[in-house]
């Protein structure tokens, strides 16, 4: 049975792999908005989306893009936000919910709230799905399937937008959970952020061996290798924005990684067997408990 769209007109302020997702999952159930609207900063990537078909109308400006919008999501890499908001905020009518897919959520808080126009509900959100690809071609409507969103409300937050925006990624196929801002972007470095640093770290290392060398770790390239470089695929400007907007947080779980790894490797050198199978076993049991709550 078909429900009522939850917004009227959604607008979608960046078309790659998430936005390109909401709106595609919009178009096979038209539960989000009764209207998409999208827009991207890039002509090439505004013609794709008009070629693949997925919103129900792309313009040219975020500035068009959000005028009679009742809902706008932000869907850039993080460290575009500011400049974005001071874009749109003229536009953006009393009692519009903005919010945002960005996996840092202090520095949304920080660079959003100041330019906030009076009536409109901020209610940041991350929805903890994605892939190595990016791009208006990357999205698929049930990219959100059993993946969790976390919404991170302020004291300020809006409860009816808050529900509105949980019930919308409700409708996206997700768990929603809540969370403080501090902790969220704790949670997200151990998580997210950190497998990623040294992902791109260990393939800049791969790249940086001698040519002969390099060529056989392509060639030979065993399963674990594959799967870091599956992570240092991922989009380079959000991620480079991710890095630098939570700063504090990957630096502080950094840190407790690189003592962790260097008792690692003291028992390795030491021949502390006891030490290393208990590591091993330990992410045996982190493993199992992903599979169990179906996040493998």
């Amino acid at each position: 049975m078909a429900v009522e769209p939850l917004f009227q007109r959604l607008c979608l302020i960046g078309a790659g792999l998430i936005g390109g997702s909401i709106a595609r999952r919009n178009q096979e159930t038209r539960a989000l908005a009764g209207e998409v609207v999208v827009t991207a900063r890039s002509a090439a990537t505004r013609d794709r989306v008009r070629e693949l078909g997925f919103a129900d109308r792309v313009v040219d400006s975020a500035a068009e893009a959000v005028r009679g919008a009742d809902a706008v999501i932000l869907c850039v890499p993080v460290g575009a936000y500011a400049a974005v908001m001071r874009e749109i905020a003229p536009h953006l009518a009393p009692g519009t919910i903005l919010s945002d897919v960005g996996s840092t959520k202090g520095s949304v808080i920080r660079d959003l709230t100041p330019l906030l126009p009076p009536g409109v509900h901020l209610v940041p959100a991350h929805p903890m799905a994605g892939t190595e690809y990016s791009g208006p071609d990357a999205g698929f409507a049930t990219l959100f399937d059993g993946r969790y969103c976390i919404v991170t409300p302020t004291e300020a937050t809006d409860p009816a937008a808050l529900e509105k925006v949980r019930e919308f990624w409700r409708r996206c196929g997700s768990t929603v959970e809540a969370m403080d801002p501090v902790t969220h972007d704790k949670v997200v470095a151990i998580v997210s952020h950190l497998p990623h640093l040294i992902a791109f770290t260990i393939c800049g290392t791969a790249d940086d061996l001698s040519e002969e060398t390099r060529e056989s770790v392509l060639k030979f390239a065993a399963s674990g290798f594959r799967d870091f470089t599956r992570i240092a695929a991922s989009d380079v400007a959000m991620w480079r924005d991710v890095f630098l907007n939570n700063r504090e947080a990957v630096l502080e779980m950094l840190a407790r990684f690189t003592e962790d790894a260097q008792a690692f490797g003291r028992a390795i050198r030491w021949g502390q067997e006891e030490f290393i199978v208990d590591r091993i076993q330990r992410g045996r049991k982190i493993r199992s408990g992903l599979i169990e709550r179906k996040q493998a």
